[in-house]
């Protein structure tokens, strides 16, 4: 059992040097960081961690779907071309809706 956290932990470490999976880690320690000025009811935290764990799962799948991609061919494929376009469409929507939340509780807190 501990070894599967271990390989996860590891997962997460190797995420981290991929630029596009560090800057929306970034991100929501900004989004941390807002929410603390803002003062979040319980309720609210729950949605602003939700929403970054989203968007950073989300960011994590596309860019293993992106390797994996690549370890298959370099080569500039139509098929393989909408296969990362779908895995980029899909943490495009994730981070809208976050953004949307983020908007929402801005909102409601100026």
């Amino acid at each position: 059992m501990m070894n599967k956290f271990k390989n996860a932990w590891s997962g997460i470490l190797c995420a981290m040097k991929h630029k596009s999976v560090l800057l929306q880690m970034i991100l929501g320690c900004f989004a941390v960081i807002a929410g603390a000025f803002m003062q979040l009811s319980i309720v609210e935290w729950c949605l602003v961690v939700i929403c970054i764990g989203s968007v950073i799962a989300a960011e994590m799948i596309n860019t293993c779907i992106e390797k994996i991609c690549d370890m298959y061919s370099l080569d500039t494929r139509m098929d393989i071309k909408m296969i990362k376009d779908i895995a980029a469409g899909a943490v495009l929507i994730v981070s809208m809706m976050a953004l949307t939340v983020a908007i929402a509780l801005l909102i409601k807190h100026i």
